[in-house]
């Protein structure tokens, strides 16, 4: 049953709204319309994923965070859409773990309770988005009690659960599956990361090298940007000859899917995309689309990051005209 309902999460796509959080005027502004959901379907996705910046919303607007969340699952279902509703942006750490998990089990449990009647199809839990840098037995324990607290009250909902390390997939292949049937496993895929967050301020310097394209090239190379030296930019500056290319995405790709057959786990690729403000709109295309060939071919379902925001797909507003031609060829050929 996880291994279908994972398949049925595959051509899903990010909205990212919810999770805004430096966004004040996020909530009320930018709720997805009728006029979005058609766009989607027009354009062949399948599935929604919904982050949501729980820890961010007190609780005086937790009621109305809750009506949003009511909405998009009554839009979802009136179009057709799978739904995802993560967890996003906790303050999980190895210093607070046995304070924050129970918060987090408090807040998955109201969750539980009011969309206990869903449809276990068309209604997924992701328990928390990107665990951080901790140490990953510290994460399994809270993912433990996390999914153990749901069962609780919901023992047929379907789970999403990803590693540590920002969902890693070094991390994933090193990580313990769950004793519980009903999860599907997840994780982020951004490598090359120097391609896909070039420009990327909140990274930090690392990121400050721009001017890069997929695949590599030797004739555009940009210089390494000084603000880059002596951080992991400027190891993965040296790196890039022989990680921007198809064969190093299929490579990495393939770690995952042997972890799965290892534990005989149904995962998805939670993430994947190009932050859009300096890579150039060609490079963007053939990345995601190499992304999304190599996922098809190791039958692992994506979900793209994301439909409306620095990751987004369009040039521009969400909308037919704003799609380039290239991201029309990438998104629509492995579908």
């Amino acid at each position: 049953m996880a291994f279908q309902r994972a398949k049925n999460l595959n051509n899903g796509i990010s909205i990212s709204w919810l999770e805004q959080t430096w966004n004040e005027s996020s909530l009320a502004q930018n709720a997805p319309k009728k006029s979005d959901f058609l766009l989607l379907k027009k354009l062949g996705f399948k599935s929604i994923r919904l982050p949501v910046a729980f820890t961010s919303f007190n609780p005086k607007t937790n009621a109305q965070l809750f009506t949003y969340i009511d909405k998009v699952i009554e839009q979802c279902e009136t179009y057709g859409f799978r739904l995802v509703i993560d967890y996003h942006y906790g303050r999980l750490s190895d210093n607070n773990y046995l304070t924050e998990t129970p918060l987090i089990i408090d807040l998955w449990l109201k969750l539980t309770k009011r969309y206990k009647t869903a449809s276990y199809d068309n209604l997924y839990f992701e328990i928390y988005n990107e665990p951080p840098h901790i140490n990953p037995k510290v994460w399994k324990d809270a993912a433990y009690n996390i999914v153990t607290a749901i069962r609780k009250i919901d023992k047929q909902r379907t789970l999403i659960v990803g590693a540590s390390n920002y969902n890693s997939i070094y991390e994933l292949s090193r990580f313990e599956r769950l004793a519980d049937e009903n999860i599907i496993y997840t994780f982020h895929f951004y490598e090359p990361f120097f391609f896909t967050h070039q420009g990327a301020s909140w990274v930090g310097d690392q990121a400050a090298t721009t001017g890069v394209s997929f695949p590599y090239n030797a004739e555009n190379f940009p210089a390494l940007n000084p603000k880059a030296k002596n951080t992991s930019g400027e190891s993965n500056y040296h790196m890039y000859p022989r990680d921007g290319n198809e064969q190093s995405i299929n490579d990495k790709l393939q770690i995952v899917k042997n972890w799965a057959l290892k534990y005989d786990v149904p995962v998805i690729c939670g993430e994947y995309g190009v932050y859009n403000k300096y890579a150039d709109p060609d490079s963007r295309c053939r990345y995601i689309k190499a992304v999304r060939k190599a996922l098809k071919r190791l039958d692992i379902p994506g979900i793209l990051w994301e439909y409306n925001s620095s990751f987004s797909l369009f040039n521009g507003r969400p909308s037919i005209a704003n799609l380039p031609l290239c991201m029309k060829d990438a998104i629509s050929a492995t579908q």
